[in-house]
């Protein structure tokens, strides 16, 4: 029997979520682990079936039965899974209620419609709040007066640590992260918490966290964690101990001993692989709320953050695999510009992100000026250069898989070295002079900057290269020193504190040892010798001169050898630039991908 649709309705289900375990008051009611339960709903034309009206429907056992005046279609499927019952955890919930979707299940993996329960309502309305809040005074021990921005970020670190919901504050480089997080500390030791917290940091940073307490909370007793002679004994006797993510690598169950109020990842990004030894080793150290601090919440993909919202906030963003498959696929894969929305949504409440160009930020910093320099290849520049890509390219040409993808990553660092300078290239210690563009132009804006009395920032991702650099200022007589992964920490401070204090104008920085974190705002000019071509890698490097506390406008030159990758390269990162802040990868492994043929386009030598 063919029945029109126009005459019948169609009994249809709806997925109602709502709290089974709650506590009466307090911070508990934002705890994520706690449990919802999801049950069905019956509607008819979007109103609810009553338990009389669907007893009905299980009795009649046929497809139609006539009810409230029409026939209705009931599918003895649908009546069985009204039965059904699911257990899912806060953090689930909060996110689905969250993206404000009720028919987009993605963090469910389900396809039904939604209802949220009033008490799930009242979290997202409250963490929505926790933004715009900006009550919180300054503690009195902080010495030092906060920006408004900052007192907004005060406010959102203690709400969210009141909450025991940890977040990212991801605030541009340059901004105060660390201020922030010390004021927080004040205030949660004056409100009778334990107020103990972990500082995880890179090995460059240790001295900088050190100096900071100091200068803004010298009330509080700060503990270096680390070295051979360190002691988990000493350690307990402070309010606040710094180490860092190679030790907790190592110590991570002698950490885990301690009762910790607070555990902050500075520089957070180091965790953004959730299966790497450190990230593992960080997820044993219990506290009450953990933070992340990262400039570049974003660094590579999408990935990376939810490896750090799964630290800090964990349950909210599901399981890694089905984040890949409903939000990191979708988005970075097929540009999916309404799950790029909904995940947003989702996040924002977790995520505190200003940046310097923001309209209230803006006016508390100097002008910053980027400028690209072409620079042509010497002759024996572009022999080598040629000669290296006719060489790899035959062989790139007959390979395959991964030993492909190998090969083609040599040949990107190797017309690196060779942009550089030959001896970077050849491994030779010299003549430097007179055989490389980017050396010949360097020298000039390195004399004319020094001889103006300013000083500069010089960044290489090549340790080799930083030791040529520095070399070649002791020729041109212009004093300089040289910051890299080798030195000791010791030696790191003191090169900071010299530089800061104009003991020398010239400081070359290894980009992956001293691109992130330090306070190097005696430099009004940076320098880029050689491209990272990740634009967030080189801006994170940029702001160790261009941050809240430089009071003169800061200069960019970026190194561009002309016809080469470089230049081509550059082109591309442009429009990367704009995708990352959309949450879209901007690694070199693309390069790797590429055909043959467009692959000998991007490196041919161009020009005369």
């Amino acid at each position: 029997v063919q029945i029109p649709r126009d005459v019948t309705r169609t009994l249809r289900t709806a997925a109602h979520i709502e709290r089974v375990s709650v506590a009466a008051e307090g911070p508990a009611n934002f705890d994520l682990a706690a449990l919802c339960e999801l049950t069905w709903r019956p509607t008819l034309g979007g109103e609810p079936v009553s338990v009389e009206e669907l007893a009905q429907l299980a009795e009649a056992r046929r497809p139609l039965v006539y009810l409230r005046g029409e026939w209705v279609v009931a599918d003895p499927r649908l009546l069985e899974k009204l039965k059904q019952r699911r257990q899912l955890t806060t953090g689930e919930a909060l996110a689905a209620a969250l993206a404000e979707d009720s028919t987009h299940t993605g963090w469910l993996d389900s396809s039904e419609e939604f209802e949220f329960g009033p008490q799930l309502v009242a979290m997202v309305q409250t963490l929505r709040s926790f933004q715009q809040d900006s009550t919180q005074e300054a503690p009195s021990l902080l010495e030092a007066t906060l920006r408004p921005y900052q007192l907004r970020g005060l406010t959102w670190l203690k709400r969210m640590a009141d909450s025991r919901l940890g977040g990212v504050l991801a605030d541009d480089m340059g901004l105060g992260k660390t201020i922030q997080v010390i004021a927080l500390h004040l205030l949660r030791v004056a409100e009778g918490n334990n107020g103990r917290m972990l500082v995880v940091c890179p090995a460059t940073l240790v001295s900088n966290w050190e100096r900071e307490f100091a200068r803004f909370a010298p009330t509080v007793t700060v503990a270096r964690y680390h070295g051979l002679d360190r002691s988990i004994i000493e350690a307990k006797k402070a309010q606040v101990v710094v180490t860092t993510y190679g030790i907790v690598r190592r110590d991570a169950e002698t950490l885990a001993e301690v009762e910790w109020d607070i555990v902050i990842a500075d520089e957070a990004q180091q965790v953004k692989n959730p299966a790497s030894g450190t990230a593992r080793a960080l997820r044993t150290i219990e506290s009450s709320v953990r933070f992340g601090l990262t400039g570049t919440p974003v660094e590579n993909r999408l990935g990376d953050l939810w490896a750090l919202l799964d630290w800090t906030t964990p349950t909210l963003l599901g399981s890694q695999e089905s984040f890949r498959q409903h939000v990191a696929v979708p988005v970075e894969r097929d540009r999916d510009g309404e799950t790029l929305e909904r995940f947003g949504r989702v996040i924002a409440p977790f995520v505190l992100r200003r940046r310097k160009i923001d309209p209230d930020i803006a006016p508390d910093l100097p002008p910053k000026t980027e400028t690209d320099h072409p620079v042509a290849l010497t002759a024996e520049q572009a022999g080598l250069y040629r000669a290296a890509v006719d060489k790899a390219l035959s062989d790139i040409a007959e390979a395959e898989g991964i030993r492909r993808r190998g090969l083609v990553l040599k040949l990107l660092t190797e017309l690196k070295q060779i942009c550089n300078h030959p001896a970077h290239f050849l491994n030779q210690q010299g003549p430097l002079a007179g055989r490389s563009g980017k050396m010949e132009l360097a020298d000039e804006l390195l004399t004319a900057i020094s001889d103006a009395g300013d000083s500069t920032l010089i960044f290489t991702q090549f340790v080799e290269m930083g030791h040529l650099l520095t070399r070649r200022l002791g020729e041109l007589g212009l004093s300089s020193g040289f910051l890299h992964g080798s030195l000791t920490l010791a030696h790191r401070g003191r090169l900071v504190d010299d530089f800061q204090s104009g003991g020398f104008q010239n400081f070359v920085v290894s980009l992956k040892a001293g691109g992130t974190g330090l306070n190097l705002t005696a430099a009004t000019h940076v320098i880029h010798y050689d491209r990272w071509w990740n634009p967030a890698v080189e801006n994170q490097a940029s702001d160790r001169a261009w941050r809240i506390g430089q009071d003169r406008p800061v200069q960019i030159h970026r190194l561009i050898s002309d016809g080469t990758l470089e230049e081509r390269i550059a082109t591309v990162l442009a429009e990367k630039l704009a995708l990352a802040e959309a949450a879209v990868g901007t690694g070199e492994a693309w390069l790797t991908e590429l055909t043959d043929n467009d692959l000998r386009t991007l490196l041919t030598l161009g020009g005369d």
